[in-house]
């Protein structure tokens, strides 16, 4: 090979191959392995780079949104009380930690939950192959939790139990099972931003926005839906299925029992699914305010349950994101059998499912967990809602959830997706804290940002509180008599309005 590059040589000049290297012929021996090796360079600097698949290089990730650019921010100058007070205070992450001390706790009481000693598993139950469909212990424990949080007003069956590893993998798996590659979902806006990544990425599923907007609050009415049935049907694009979140991921409220009911009588006229998203239900800040459709079907005596599937998670309610635990329960036998199949590529581990198996048996601490859990989270939501009253900042009245649905339309140059990005950036850069822009939820109109206020210490959601009052301050804006508007979801007629997720974009609706 090097005799053929020094016979190759003769024939070129080498000043092309470095800028740097002047030589002649003559002097090309006692520089032969600088040469050698500069031409080899250039030789792979113009092969062509191998592909990758369109799905890999697919834009549908979602990954440019400010959603999960804020977090980049965050990750790059995080806020420390005594390293850096003024980095970035992350408060677009939706993650319950104001009741970990309760986990802790047990955990310190009862050390032979996590299956290293003589309890529940040995280091060899563990390690060795386990049933893929979950341990019955776990799922036992799982349904008997589920129907805790919902006060016990329904059953569920643990052989309809499929683990996955989060809610994450449940909602994309569930996709691949009811729809096919160009098929779509209905999904109500506005609406959690992952789902961008989660229902479309890999599934080759659309989402056509079910446009709400604050003239009623952001209720999900009969009209909207038959709106995007309309724009989708106008396209040609066949509806599979309609995905909602109870409790709301943005709004932070849960979804009247009326409502429910319309939906319900909604899917099954249009021969769809439903995909109920209920990773909340565990963090209503009163359990007689969260109806799930669990409790709908049973009244109705499971009629038309075969369409019907719910979606629940620990990560949310119990605090554990790093445990990768989700759950699909649904009421047809086939996306049973199917999701069992299917859930192969995103297990449980057998150490985590014995774990939560001890813990969510025993119904003491489940018990004094919900309730206690719930107190902190409304006297956190209250505290949090009181500091933005003070800084002149109206928000939807919630009843649920990690985090809050402001309102900053006041404070836009323009209400565009422009404006809106504009003061994101400034509060981002600014007054350092990461919260999510309206527009990464497709909300239907600018100027609402999703505010996560479970995921900091006390002591942290002070200073955040502070520098959302002197933000304020700087920008002589203050709301003399701010309120909260009400949520409670309702049906009411509404005209649908939406500029896209990113502003004014073309004519289509598809995401």
């Amino acid at each position: 090979m090097d005799s053929y590059i020094y016979g190759f040589l003769e024939e070129i000049s080498l000043s092309k191959l470095s800028p740097s290297f002047h030589t002649s012929k003559a002097d090309t021996s006692c520089c032969r392995p600088f040469v050698v090796r500069e031409l080899k360079m250039a030789i792979d600097t113009e092969k062509p780079s191998v592909g990758l698949s369109s799905i890999a290089v697919s834009d549908t990730h979602g990954e440019d949104s400010p959603y999960f650019a804020g977090w980049k921010a965050y990750d790059e100058d995080p806020y420390d009380a005594v390293k850096n007070p003024s980095g970035v205070i992350q408060m677009g992450l939706a993650e319950n930690q104001v009741s970990f001390d309760l986990l802790e706790e047990y955990l310190e009481q009862h050390p032979e939950a996590s299956g290293w000693g003589s309890g529940i598993s040995s280091f060899r139950d563990n390690a060795l192959f386990q049933d893929y469909h979950g341990l019955k212990s776990f799922r036992q424990a799982m349904a008997s939790f589920m129907e805790q949080i919902r006060g016990n007003k329904v059953k569920f069956d643990p052989d309809r139990i499929v683990l996955t590893a989060g809610a994450t993998a449940a909602n994309e798996l569930l996709t691949f099972i009811l729809a096919d590659p160009g098929d779509a979902l209905l999904v109500p806006t506005p609406y959690y931003p992952g789902f961008d990544r989660d229902l479309r990425w890999r599934t080759g599923v659309k989402i056509i926005p079910v446009h709400c907007d604050s003239e009623n609050n952001f209720r999900i009415t009969v009209e909207a839906l038959e709106n995007a049935c309309n724009e989708a049907e106008a396209m040609n694009i066949k509806i599979r299925g309609l995905l909602i979140t109870n409790p709301s991921n943005p709004l932070g409220a849960t979804i009247e029992r009326s409502v429910l009911e319309k939906i319900l009588d909604f899917v099954s006229l249009k021969n769809i699914h439903l995909i109920s998203d209920e990773i909340y239900s565990g963090s209503v800040f009163s359990s007689i305010e969260f109806i799930s459709v669990a409790e709908i079907l049973e009244a109705r005596n499971y009629r038309d349950s075969e369409r019907v599937h719910i979606v629940y998670s620990l990560s949310k309610d119990l605090g554990l994101p790093g445990f990768r635990v989700g759950t699909i329960y649904s009421y047809n036998n086939r996306v049973v059998t199917t999701a069992r199949r299917m859930s192969s590529f995103s297990l449980v581990s057998s150490q985590t499912q014995n774990l939560l198996a001890s813990m969510l048996s025993d119904t003491e601490f489940t018990k004094k967990y919900i309730e206690t859990n719930r107190e902190r989270l409304k006297r956190r939501h209250g505290y949090f809602i009181e500091g933005l009253r003070k800084a002149g900042i109206e928000c939807l009245k919630g009843n649920a959830g990690l985090f809050c649905w402001m309102n900053l339309t006041p404070l836009l140059e323009k209400p565009t997706r422009e404006g809106e990005l504009k003061l994101w950036n400034s509060i981002l850069h600014e007054v350092k804290l990461n919260i999510s822009p309206g527009s990464s939820c497709h909300c239907s109109e600018f100027g609402w940002f999703r505010v996560c206020f479970a995921n900091i210490s006390q002591q942290t959601l002070e200073v955040a509180l502070s520098r959302i009052q002197d933000f304020m301050e700087k920008r002589e804006i203050f709301l003399r008599k701010p309120h909260c508007i009400d949520v409670s979801f309702k049906f009411f007629g509404v005209d649908s309005l939406w500029n896209g997720p990113f502003g004014e974009m073309d004519d289509s609706q598809i995401l």
